[in-house]
C-alpha cells in the first residue's frame, strides 16, 4: 500500500488485513503500528480496531456470501480488491451504525485513494449485489437465509445463501460462525450442536475486557471508585483482584493507567499465577513469559519481593514485558531471552509457571487471526513442544515446589493428555489441582493442572 495514501479508518483497517493475510504478525501488534502511524480522531481510531477485528472473527461468513456473488476464484481477484469487499459486507451485514449506502460508498473510495479507480465500478457492484440479499428482519433459529449475529439472534437474508443447518449442520457451523470446517466438526462431534452453537456466538464477538489490580499500589474497592468517579462503567470479577469493564473505553484514558495502577488481562488467566501463588522471597520462573501478563501478576503475588526470571524465544515482546513491570512498579523480574536452541534457566526453582504455545481455541474471539492460521496438523505439532517445556520445568524444580502448567486451549490433548504423560516420566511430580475454564463462562477458555514436586 503507497505511504501516500491520506490515513483514514477504513484505509487503517485495510493495510492491517492485508499485512496479516500474509502473516506477517498479529493483528493486534499491526493494527497497534498502524494506528500510531495515522493520525485519527479516537472515533476513528475505534471504527478501524472494530473493522479489523470484527472483518477478522467474520470473515468465514463474508466470504461465503463473497464466492457466490463473485464468479471467478478468490485467487484470481487482487488482494487488496478482496479485503476491501471484506470490509464493504462486513459493515453491511453487522454494522447496524453504518448505513448501507455508506458502506458502499466508503469502500468504493479505497480505490479511489489507493489510486486505483479502474476496481471502482467492480467493487461497487459486488457490494450492491451483497446487500440487495441483506434483509432488515431478524430471527432467533438457524436457517439457511439466517447469518448469526449476536446474543443468539440472526440476520436473515432475502433467500437462502448459507447451508441449511438441519442437513449440513458442519458446513452451517464452519459458514455462519465463521470456523474453519475441521474444528467446527471437532465440536460438533466433542460439544453437540446446542454448546457448538454457543461457542460460535462467543468467538463471533469481542471478548470482553478485564483490569487486574495491581495490589501493590492499590486495591480493587478504590480501582472501582476511580473508576466510578471517572463515568466508567464496571463490576468486580469472580478473581480478587478482576474487574470487568461494561462498555468499551480507551484503555489509556483510565484513571490509573499511567500510575500502574492496573494491567488489562483476561479474567481466566489471572487463575494461572493465582494456582501457582509464589510466596514474597521464593525465586520462580516464568518459562514462556512473554508479553508479561502473567509475570507482573506473580510479582505482585510475591509482593515484590524475591526473584523472578521472565524467559521468552520472543525477545520484542519479552522487552514489552520488561516495560510493563516498569509502568507497575516491579522491580524484581529480570528477562532471559531465549533461542530454539538454547536451554531454560538453570534451577531449581521454587515455583515454575508454564504457559505453553497452543492452538489457542479457548480464545478464538480475542485472537481473531488464529481461527484461519490454524490446521488440524498443529495440534499434533503442538503436543511435543509443549511436553518438552513442562519436562524442562519438572527438572528445574526443587523438593516440595510447584509447577503450573497452563494452556489457552479447550482441546484435551493439549491438556490433561500432556500433563498425564510427563507425569508417567516424573513419578516424583503429584498432581496438585486443574481447573478447565469454558469459554464465555465469563471468560476465555484455557485450562491448568499443578504438579508438587515431592
Amino acid at each position: 500500500m503507497r505511504k501516500s495514501v491520506v490515513p483514514t479508518a477504513r484505509v487503517a483497517a485495510l493495510k492491517v488485513l492485508l499485512q496479516g493475510s500474509g502473516r506477517e504478525g498479529f493483528a493486534q501488534d499491526l493494527l497497534d503500528v498502524a494506528l500510531e502511524d495515522a493520525d485519527l480522531s479516537s472515533p476513528d481510531r475505534r471504527l478501524a480496531t472494530q473493522l479489523v477485528y470484527g472483518t477478522l472473527r467474520r470473515r468465514g461468513a463474508i466470504d461465503a456470501l463473497l464466492r457466490q456473488a463473485i464468479h471467478r476464484d478468490p485467487e484470481k481477484v487482487e488482494a487488496w480488491i478482496w479485503e476491501s469487499l471484506r470490509l464493504g459486507v462486513f459493515q453491511l451485514l453487522y454494522l447496524d451504525q453504518v448505513p448501507a449506502y455508506a458502506a458502499i460508498n466508503e469502500t468504493v473510495e479505497l480505490a479511489q485513494r489507493l489510486e486505483m479507480p479502474r476496481a471502482k465500478g467492480f467493487i461497487n457492484g459486488i457490494l450492491r449485489k451483497v446487500a440487495s440479499w441483506i434483509a432488515a428482519d431478524r430471527t432467533d433459529a438457524p436457517a439457511s437465509n439466517a447469518v448469526p449475529l449476536r446474543d443468539n439472534q440472526y440476520r436473515q437474508l432475502a433467500e437462502p445463501r448459507l447451508p441449511d443447518p438441519k442437513r449440513h449442520p458442519v458446513d452451517y457451523l464452519a459458514d455462519a460462525f465463521s470456523l474453519p470446517a475441521w474444528l467446527a466438526k471437532r465440536w460438533l462431534d466433542r460439544f453437540g450442536w446446542d454448546e457448538s452453537v454457543r461457542l460460535g456466538f462467543w468467538f463471533a464477538e469481542p471478548a470482553p475486557i478485564w483490569l487486574r489490580v495491581n495490589t501493590l499500589k492499590t486495591d480493587p474497592d478504590a480501582m472501582l471508585g476511580a473508576l466510578s468517579h471517572a463515568g466508567v462503567k464496571a463490576e468486580p470479577g469472580r478473581h480478587p483482584q478482576s474487574i470487568r469493564l461494561l462498555e468499551p473505553t480507551p484503555i489509556r484514558d483510565l484513571p490509573g493507567y499511567a500510575d500502574g495502577m492496573f494491567v488489562v488481562q483476561d479474567e481466566s488467566a489471572m487463575h494461572l499465577a493465582s494456582a501457582l501463588n509464589p510466596l514474597p522471597g521464593t525465586r520462580v520462573l516464568d518459562l514462556c513469559a512473554a508479553p508479561g501478563g502473567k509475570t507482573t501478576h506473580l510479582a505482585e503475588l510475591m509482593k515484590n519481593e524475591g526473584e523472578i526470571i521472565a524467559s521468552d524465544l520472543d525477545e520484542f515482546r519479552l522487552d514489552l514485558a520488561m516495560q510493563s513491570c516498569e509502568r507497575l512498579g516491579i522491580s524484581i523480574v529480570s528477562a532471559h531471552p531465549m533461542t530454539p536452541e538454547s536451554t531454560p534457566p538453570e534451577g531449581p526453582f521454587d515455583g515454575i509457571l508454564v504457559d505453553v504455545p497452543c492452538s489457542n481455541t479457548g480464545v478464538l474471539g480475542r485472537r481473531a487471526e488464529a481461527r484461519w492460521r490454524l490446521k488440524p496438523s498443529d495440534i499434533r505439532r503442538l503436543v511435543p513442544q509443549q511436553t518438552q517445556l513442562l519436562t524442562e520445568a519438572c527438572k528445574r524444580l526443587k523438593p516440595g515446589g510447584l509447577v503450573v502448567y497452563s494452556t489457552c486451549s479447550i482441546e484435551p490433548e493439549e491438556n490433561l493428555a500432556v500433563v498425564e504423560s510427563v507425569r508417567k516420566a516424573f513419578p516424583e511430580m503429584r498432581f496438585d489441582g486443574e481447573e478447565a475454564s469454558i469459554p464465555g463462562k465469563p471468560s476465555d477458555g484455557g485450562y491448568w493442572a499443578r504438579l508438587r514436586r515431592k
